[in-house]
């Protein structure tokens, strides 16, 4: 029981470590992308950047939840269905900045995302022994 919630917190903090750090990638390498961000008024490169940057995120917190949970694949469903409830209602507060695309992509990609990132550290697993 430890062991799953401290994978599922693993992931979260996972989730927000590699996206924290790739949203200020962006704003550092990218002309113009943190002004668009204080406005919210992002161009479609910016769109598709932001979900990239969220793909990235869940793979890496599935990860992380994957190698603290071991063998166990629960926590990281229950860390993707979290993930999901958490965002549903910060896309709700957003609807009108974004076009209706963007948010079903990225609340759509959170539990496929989260998943293959658990899958791809159970391949590295049996790859390496």
């Amino acid at each position: 029981m430890a062991r799953g919630v401290a994978s599922v917190l693993a992931g979260l903090a996972a989730w927000i470590v590699v996206a924290t750090a790739a949203n200020l990638l962006l704003r550092f390498a990218w002309p113009g992308y943190a002004g668009a961000e204080i406005s919210m008024m992002f161009t479609l490169g910016m769109l598709v950047a932001r979900l990239a940057t969220g793909a990235i995120a869940s793979v890496a917190a599935g990860f992380s939840a994957a190698w603290i949970a071991r063998a166990s694949g629960t926590p990281v469903k229950v860390l993707a269905g979290l993930l999901l409830l958490m965002f549903i209602p910060v896309h709700y507060g957003l609807w009108d900045k974004f076009p209706i695309w963007y948010h079903l992509t990225f609340l759509a990609s959170l539990i496929p995302f989260t998943l293959l990132g658990a899958a791809f550290k159970a391949k590295t697993a049996r790859s390496t022994s």
